[in-house]
């Protein structure tokens, strides 16, 4: 995924520094965790390896049966290749850091996290709910922070709707919203075939949906407190009108009943 991109426009942050800290602190996990898994691959059994990926990647019947409560946070450090690596650290850091420079570190890392442990959960959710036990969706290794990543596209399309991203090598510029867009729709189209092109195509959806809900979450709330604040209001116009009906049939009380 070749991208760059530039604003047009809209609000102006602090860009200053290459790398945030958030971002900073991410590579350097990811590139770590990397290495660790080169070194297994090339001094250890090939046997070792597997059980590596498989103790700390997202293997969805080892998650809810095994009790492998870690791997929809461990799975996100793991990657299948330099390749793998390299595009998802491009992207975090082309599009996160802009987002870290606004929202600050901490917020930044909670969303980061929370789109990818909840790009994995739902994961897990649907294979376990969609394939039949022990089937090979069920036990096949996850593993990669393009759940969390995806997250991070969803938060620029709503951050920076109108930035402009030039899309390599094509000679084409496309609002950032529209770029967000497509991919997600690729990542549908990927999640109703067979899986035969080995991307996890649900994890990349649950990352934009677990983002979209938590950013979104404000206006939700806000509806509901509205809707129920018209029923209360609703409620009590009703219990008003009954009262007044009520009165209004009583025959009025002669002056004697008068309580001072």
């Amino acid at each position: 995924m070749g991208t760059a991109w530039r604003s047009y426009g809209g609000p102006r942050y602090r860009w200053g520094g290459l790398l945030t800290p958030a971002i900073k602190a991410l590579l350097i996990a990811n590139a770590a965790l990397f290495l660790l898994q080169t070194f297994l691959q090339l001094l250890a059994s090939q046997e070792a390896s597997r059980m590596f990926l498989r103790e700390f990647g997202l293997v969805p019947l080892l998650a809810t049966r095994g009790l492998r409560i870690w791997q929809p946070f461990t799975y996100l450090f793991l990657h299948g290749g330099l390749w793998h690596l390299l595009i998802n650290m491009l992207v975090l850091w082309m599009f996160g850091s802009d987002i870290e420079r606004a929202w600050g570190r901490r917020k930044f890392l909670i969303y980061y996290f929370l789109t990818g442990v909840g790009a994995g959960l739902i994961n897990i959710a649907v294979k376990m709910a969609f394939y039949p036990l022990g089937s090979l969706p069920q036990t096949a290794v996850t593993i990669g922070a393009s759940g969390a990543v995806y997250g991070i596209l969803l938060a620029a399309a709503l951050l920076f709707p109108d930035r402009q991203v030039w899309l390599i090598p094509f000679p084409l510029m496309l609002p950032m919203r529209v770029f967000v867009f497509l991919i997600g729709a690729v990542a549908f189209y990927g999640s109703l075939g067979s899986g035969g092109d080995n991307i996890s195509h649900i994890t990349h959806l649950g990352g934009m949906l677990v983002g979209y809900l938590y950013l979104r979450r404000g206006s939700y709330f806000f509806g509901l407190r509205n809707r129920y604040s018209d029923w209360r209001r609703r409620r009590l116009r009703r219990k008003f009108e009954v009262y007044q009906q009520k009165h209004r049939e009583e025959p009025p009380r002669p002056p004697g009943d008068w309580v001072n």
